[in-house]
This record gives structure tokens, sequence and C-alpha cells, in this order.
């Protein structure tokens, strides 16, 4: 299972793309990915950020209506418990981290889902807790 995270989301479907423009490679690989029928999911926080900020009730509709072709998944206690120690073993690390991400991340660990986004802050996460990310980061720095 591959959790589809709200930065690729977003890339792929709230953003236009002109004809003259070449889509970004995480777009191209979605797109793959769907045409493949690769298993795919959102989790339940991601579908809520993903839908928020809309302007337009057309917009929202039509996305909701997108993401509702995946699969949901919402979050469990113990999905929240984990969540609760990524954030504290970061902390002591000091990285930086929202309630959102960890428990994001959180969800793919339980799940044993890869979790496919464009946040690198997911990169600074999974050097304390075992993320797995997709595709793998390159270990470049």
């Amino acid at each position: 299972m591959i959790f589809l995270d709200t930065p690729v989301l977003s890339a792929s479907y709230r953003r236009k793309y002109r004809e003259d423009r070449v889509k970004p490679d995480e777009v191209i690989l979605l797109e793959k990915m769907i045409a493949d029928n690769e298993p795919l999911a959102i989790p339940g926080i991601v579908f809520q950020e993903f839908l928020s900020g809309l302007k337009e009730e057309v917009q929202f509709q039509k996305l909701q209506k997108l993401a509702n072709s995946f699969p949901i998944i919402l979050a469990t206690q113990q999905d929240h418990l984990e969540a609760a120690k990524i954030a504290n073993v970061c902390r002591r690390h000091g990285v930086a981290t929202s309630a959102t991400d960890c428990l994001i991340a959180a969800m793919a660990i339980v799940q044993k889902a890869q979790l496919f986004t464009l946040d690198q802050d997911f990169v600074y996460m999974a050097r304390y807790c075992p993320i797995p990310l997709f595709p793998k980061p390159s270990t470049e720095n």
C-alpha cells in the first residue's frame, strides 16, 4: 500500500499544467501508478488537508469526487499513540514537526504503507523513526 500525501495530490490535481510545460516527475509517476492499479490510499487527515482552502465550491466538489476515488484510511488510537512517540523523539533530536505530519507518518508506519510525499520534513523525521518513504529518497545532501 502507498499512502498519498497532500503535496503529491495538490501537484497532481490542484495545479493546471499548460500543454507547453512538462508535468513534474511525481505527477507522471502518480498517473502511471493509477494506470497500473497500484494499491494507493489517502490518510483521512490528508483528505482533509487536500480539500481545505479551496475558494470555489465547484472546485471543492470536483476534488472531493476525485479524492473519493481512492480508499480513505482513518486514524486509529494506535496511530495517534505512535504519532505522539514520533513527535517526542523528533523533538528530542531538534527536528520540528507538526501534529499532522506525525499522524501521517505514524499511519504509514502502523499500516506498513509507503508514504509518497514531496514534503522534505518527512525526510528529516525518517532519520529518527522508520517512515517508509516512496520513492526512496536519495542519500545525497
